[in-house]
């Protein structure tokens, strides 16, 4: 079916959002009888704290394809043509997640007896080639590691190419994890909150001024130019559009915000991603005869993960939930459909995962695990991650066109 196109009311010159096809209830009901199964089968073999993990991970699948909450998209929009609409929903989703994360750090608050602990690491030459690599290679990859996650559960065909790559990539970074975390130079873990004397209520403070920061440059930065609009996104109408999209930005913000919280609660972490890519593809490596486990990314406590079903890794059941939480929604909107893709386009997407599963592996983090976690955590190296990974958007700009995907220019009607 052929999606309608936003249409521009004359009268009130706004733009209209497109309608929704109806909901593929075929789809809806099997994605809900696999995510039942799933999470018995979870709390059958690893208990109940992972199954509620698991239906986190859902409701988060569900927000970021309901309002198609980008990281890449956000970068590239910024950086091409100045449009930070959605770079201003990630400070909004920063401010609340720092606001809901200082009293949980600071007090403790955990359930099954964990003691939640923040997402807090070294910045060094590793966190600045690995976040680099990664902004390049969201932008060939055609999305980040969430985006990746929430695209395979909608149907983007490109993005199962990305999702494999990204576990290759994710690979390699493990077993070169070694040299670029321990021999290049590096600066101990640096907390706003804890490593400075401004406590959570000062580092709070300071990170607060700086997402206003960042909010009002955006402003200044698109009355200067010409700044095409995001384009709308089909929509449902009255209270059919809980269920069926579209969110606005700024609701899904807050939603993914307190679901981090919850998160950290949960399972004593706050949300991670590409940790389980690692894992994933450390155990078929194994299967294939490579012994992994005298790699040093593996030595420690991780290497207890190697020999455990995957049911027993939260990241790994945060991961399958929001694949579910994103084929659910893309179901009830009606919009779930596989497409074939291009050779450039594979060769894209097989480039731009390997870079961002390397990358996020020597960065301690994707956009998720560094960029949402690290901030929210107050951990310097979440700033650090940002810029290098604006930076590597920048040069990508530049690579897209190669490999036949669009950039945003500012005569662009929508971007």
């Amino acid at each position: 079916m052929a999606m309608q196109q936003p249409a521009i009311d004359n009268k009130t010159n706004t733009l209209e959002h497109p309608g929704l096809p109806s909901p593929q209830t075929l789809l809806v009901t099997g994605g809900l009888i696999t995510a039942l199964a799933l999470s018995v089968v979870i709390f059958s073999t690893a208990g109940l704290q992972q199954s509620m993990t698991m239906w986190i991970g859902l409701l988060l699948g569900y927000t970021l394809f309901h309002a198609r909450f980008g990281f890449t998209s956000a970068f590239r929009r910024l950086l091409a043509v100045g449009n930070g609409e959605a770079l201003r929903a990630h400070m909004i989703m920063m401010a609340v997640a720092c606001t809901l994360f200082a009293p949980i750090l600071s007090m403790g608050i955990g359930a099954f007896g964990n003691t939640p602990a923040g997402y807090v690491s070294p910045v060094g030459t590793s966190v600045v080639v690995g976040a680099f690599l990664f902004g390049i290679g969201m932008q060939l990859g055609g999305g980040c590691a969430s985006g990746t996650l929430y695209a395979v559960g909608g149907g983007r065909s490109a993005m199962f190419i990305t999702l494999i790559a990204f576990i290759v990539g994710s690979v390699l970074g493990a077993w070169h994890w070694d040299f670029w975390v321990n021999q290049t130079p590096s600066f101990e873990p640096i907390s706003l909150a804890t490593s400075t004397g401004l406590g959570y209520t000062g580092a709070w403070m300071v990170q607060i001024l700086a997402f206003a920061a960042i909010f009002g440059t955006t402003y200044l930065i698109a009355r200067k130019r010409n700044v095409p609009a995001m384009k709308p996104l089909p929509s449902g109408k009255g209270f059919s559009r809980i269920l069926r999209g579209s969110w606005p930005l700024w609701a899904a913000a807050i939603l993914l915000a307190v679901l981090n919280a919850i998160t950290l609660i949960v399972r004593g972490q706050p949300w991670g991603v590409t940790s389980a890519f690692a894992l994933w593809g450390s155990k078929a490596a194994m299967a294939l005869g490579i012994d992994v486990t005298q790699w040093a990314y593996w030595s420690g406590d991780k290497a207890a993960a190697l020999n455990q079903s995957v049911l027993f890794d939260s990241t790994s059941v945060l991961n399958f939930g929001v694949i579910l939480g994103a084929f659910l929604a893309s179901a009830a909107g009606g919009v779930f459909a596989l497409k074939k893709i291009g050779a450039k386009r594979a060769s894209a997407a097989i480039i731009g995962g390997v870079m961002m599963g390397y990358g996020a592996r020597i960065a301690f983090g994707c956009n998720i695990g560094a960029y949402f976690g690290g901030i929210a955590s107050f951990s310097l190296h979440g700033w650090v991650w940002m810029v290098m990974a604006l930076a590597g958007t920048f040069i990508a700009l530049y690579l897209r066109p190669l490999f036949g995907m669009s950039v945003p220019k500012p005569k662009d009607t929508f971007c």
